[in-house]
């Protein structure tokens, strides 16, 4: 019986008309399958994660730290490691770096734990799932025959921010299993660490990046990512971003995206950071040494109109306050112990204000 296919030709070739032979099923899903491999795009990455540093000699500014961990390294052999300082210093980047040239690609997954304040830390998972992590032996070697040291690497980001129990009970951990495993804690503020702790571990400082290595490093996002900004421009960015290289890159690729290929400007980069235009914070102090209250209350009503945030108030009149050459010595610290009593009710009040838009503990 023939088949339909074979009917359809049969009238195409007796009507005179060209008849399109398809290939067999096999090409036709292979083809298929080229093709969608060729148009398939690459997942778009953050920036701050797409130029995180590969290698410990690529992080910027800390000296100190690249050189004993690169001795280290050599070795093969990492002590305990506290690494405290401001946000956006190359802290995690650091030894997620140092990481991946002790194990390479292939065994990176398997012999490092990370955690973050995202994750549940109490006691109980210090007990449970890091516990276990540090009793797991390890074993094999790497693929490129670089030699590859026998214990794992626990790194717990932020970790002034676990309690003091799940502190104390990490101690007893990082005694018993120091011959498989190696811990990392990364902090803002070392002194919220118990000192059962900062004793175990050798502590390293990360330093405020200085604006001109902020800079140099923006530079060469941008020229990478083909962004139109000027020098003008990214200066403004590291003031802004407050010495933080992660919040500078992040706004970078937020203000691209607003832009959409056009040069970015001051304005741009002030909307996108949030920040109080310097026309509206002189207008403010310039009220408030009116020493007229209808005009003081009007600029406030303004303030709250436009959404600004209180705190973000505060530093920057505390940045006028500092270099006004008008004020004496005596007026700026006055105002300064003022400034300092609101910032401190700000967050006291942020903390009491519940999810139901409701004071708690008044």
């Amino acid at each position: 019986m023939p088949s339909i296919e074979g009917e359809v030709t049969m009238q195409a070739f007796l009507k005179g008309t060209s008849v399109s032979t398809k290939p067999p099923l096999k090409d036709r899903v292979a083809a298929t399958a080229g093709s969608s491999g060729e148009n398939k795009k690459a997942k778009p990455v953050p920036w701050v994660e797409k130029y995180r540093p590969k290698c410990v000699d690529e992080v910027a500014f800390q000296e100190e730290v690249v050189a004993v961990l690169k001795k280290s390294l050599e070795g093969a052999d990492l002590p305990n490691l506290l690494f405290y300082g401001p946000p956006g210093t190359g802290k995690t980047s650091t030894i997620l770096a140092a990481a991946r040239e002790l194990f390479g690609p292939e065994l990176f997954r398997l012999r490092v734990l990370e955690l973050n304040a995202s994750d549940e830390r109490g006691i109980q998972v210090v007990r449970e799932k890091v516990k276990n992590f540090a009793q797991l032996t390890v074993s094999g070697s790497r693929s490129d025959g670089k030699p590859c040291p026998p214990f794992k690497i626990v790194i717990l980001d932020e970790a002034d921010s676990m309690t003091s129990a799940a502190q104390a009970a990490l101690r007893r951990t990082m005694e018993k299993e120091s011959k498989t495993t190696r811990f990392c804690l990364i902090c803002n503020y070392v002194s919220r660490i118990i000192e059962p702790l900062t004793s175990r571990c050798s502590k390293f400082r990360f330093k405020p990046l200085s604006d001109k290595i902020q800079q140099q490093r923006l530079l060469d996002i941008a020229d990478k990512e083909h962004v139109k900004i000027s020098n003008e421009g990214i200066a403004y960015l590291v003031k802004v971003s407050e010495g933080d290289l992660r919040k500078a890159i992040t706004f970078l690729q937020s203000a691209t995206r607003l832009t959409g290929g056009k040069e970015i400007t001051e304005k741009v980069i002030t909307d996108i950071a949030g920040v109080i235009p310097a026309e509206t914070i002189d207008g403010l102090f310039a009220a408030c040494q009116s020493g007229s209250f209808d005009k003081l209350e009007g600029v406030v009503k303004n303030l709250i109109d436009e959404g600004h945030a209180a705190t973000q108030l505060v530093n920057q009149l505390h940045d006028v306050v500092v270099e006004n050459d008008n004020l004496s010595d005596k007026q700026k610290s006055i105002i300064t112990e003022k400034l300092a009593v609101s910032r401190h009710l700000f967050a006291h009040f942020s903390k009491m204000w519940n999810s139901k838009g409701n004071f708690t503990n008044l």
